[in-house]
């Protein structure tokens, strides 16, 4: 396998995790996003969608997604199982999983792509040009900081957001806290659930890659 990464963008970051915890070494290339690799020719014909991560199969099969990785990994190396065993565990991780997404990934991509000034006219990731609305960056950073704050009410009671075994879920969470640090976007002080999880989270060898 190869794996296209790029070491500073936090969704390949969530491959590179989900790669620790199986105890896979997988080689990788970076690919150069703040030169435009991503959007030469070359890297088009990799990936059309001119992003990041990419996992390139030993057959020449190219999967493009943060989900599609995880799925074949999963497949391959069951253990330890990330995306769950049961088929109400993997149920729920899914759903965490489509949540912290949807309220919060989203939320900080909307807020990272419409404020800072490198991501002028790319307001949106893949192969085209979409220039910044102000506005989508505001209400992108008060989605975000609504969205850790919540994260608190999900911890109560468990060690991991699906229970007692760490999970994609906590990775997409973790990465997203990590994300949200870009506009000094933080969990709040007296999340103590939350706290607690992200130090422990954080500290998993797993997390450094």
């Amino acid at each position: 396998m190869l794996f296209h990464d790029c070491k500073f963008a936090p969704s390949p970051r969530l491959v590179r995790v989900f790669i620790a915890e199986k105890g896979l070494d997988v080689p990788s290339r970076e690919v150069d996003l703040r030169n435009g690799e991503h959007l030469s020719p070359e890297y088009r014909a990799i990936n059309p969608y001119c992003t990041v991560p990419v996992l390139e199969l030993d057959d020449g099969t190219r999967l493009t997604s943060s989900q599609g990785c995880w799925r074949y990994l999963e497949e391959t190396v069951p253990n330890p199982p990330l995306l769950g065993t049961t088929p109400t565990e993997k149920a729920l991780i899914a759903d965490l999983v489509w949540h912290i997404e949807n309220d919060g990934w989203q939320a900080m991509t909307e807020a990272v792509r419409n404020s800072l000034p490198g991501m002028k006219d790319r307001a949106l990731t893949g192969a085209d040009n979409y220039a910044q609305i102000p506005a989508l960056g505001e209400r992108g950073k008060l989605r975000s900081e609504r969205f850790l704050a919540r994260l608190d009410g999900l911890l109560a009671g468990r060690d991991y957001l699906a229970g007692d075994r760490f999970s994609a879920a906590d990775i997409t969470a973790m990465v997203l806290v990590d994300f949200a640090g870009w506009l000094k976007i933080a969990l709040p002080a007296d999340a103590a659930n939350a706290q607690r999880w992200y130090a422990a989270v954080s500290a998993r060898p797993s997390a450094g890659r």
